[in-house]
């Protein structure tokens, strides 16, 4: 009887794990789904985002040139991945819910859903700051040094905006930093006390992707570093209202 006992619970332990692979898989196909629909939609945007981009600072003063064929269609698509996101990372986070949902307290489904807005406003953020601050001092650096090699500039329209692109999305994934670590924190994963101990490794780490993605000089990498480093610790304090909530409703509850 024990023996059957245990055989039973261990192919209820596989039913529940295979559906919830299976609940996984949805999600991730919806995701895919709207990223596709994203793509197609961003081909259609990219012409009038490339002349919005080109006819601004730094790109309206140069001449761009493709030196492959498919130079045009590769800046296209660059163009339609970054505006697929805009929709599909607020979708994702969405998905993501959905799927912890069912392992979550209505007060803690009521918190985590407000968190899919936020995405998009943080993913916003950082795209604006990365093309109007960081971009721009890591492009007039290299034009610097381009300028004291008495080298003649000629840019590829692929080498610019590879270029461009390389530097904002990055930064722009990292502004979801406070949201993930939230949404963590609500799930029960991450806690504030944490975090603290992890502030270390966190600020060797983005201190290293803010040299990474800047110019080699003190005030660009200063420039850089002090806003992730702020994105980290704004992280730890809203884990610590999140974090403070769950102690109350825990109270709360066993109190009942």
């Amino acid at each position: 009887m024990p023996e059957r006992k245990e055989n039973a619970e261990g192919q209820d332990r596989l039913m529940s794990l295979v559906e919830h692979l299976g609940e996984l898989r949805k999600r991730i196909i919806y995701v895919l789904i709207v990223l596709v629909a994203g793509l197609i939609g961003g081909l259609f945007a990219a012409d009038p985002a490339y002349e919005y981009l080109t006819s601004r600072e730094p790109a309206s003063g140069l001449a761009l040139h493709a030196f492959s064929l498919w130079d045009g269609i590769g800046i296209y698509m660059k163009f339609a991945v970054v505006l697929a996101l805009i929709p599909a990372i607020p979708f994702a986070a969405y998905q993501l819910w959905a799927f912890v949902k069912p392992g979550l307290r209505e007060n803690e489904q009521r918190a985590t859903v407000k968190y899919i807005p936020l995405a998009l406003l943080l993913f916003l953020t950082g795209l604006a700051f990365s093309y109007f601050v960081v971009f721009p001092l890591a492009f007039n650096f290299t034009r610097h040094v381009t300028a004291q090699l008495n080298l003649e500039e000629t840019y590829g329209m692929t080498q610019y905006f590879s270029f461009m692109f390389n530097i904002v999305i990055p930064i722009s994934l990292l502004f979801e930093l406070p949201l993930v670590v939230m949404f963590l924190t609500a799930i029960r994963i991450l806690n504030p006390a944490r975090l603290r101990k992890m502030r270390r490794l966190a600020y060797f780490v983005l201190i290293f992707i803010g040299t990474l993605v800047t110019p080699p000089d003190f005030i660009s990498d200063i420039l850089v570093a002090v806003p992730l480093i702020a994105l980290y610790e704004a992280s730890v304090y809203m884990a610590g209202l999140v974090y403070r909530k769950q102690v109350e409703a825990d109270r709360k509850w066993e109190e009942e």
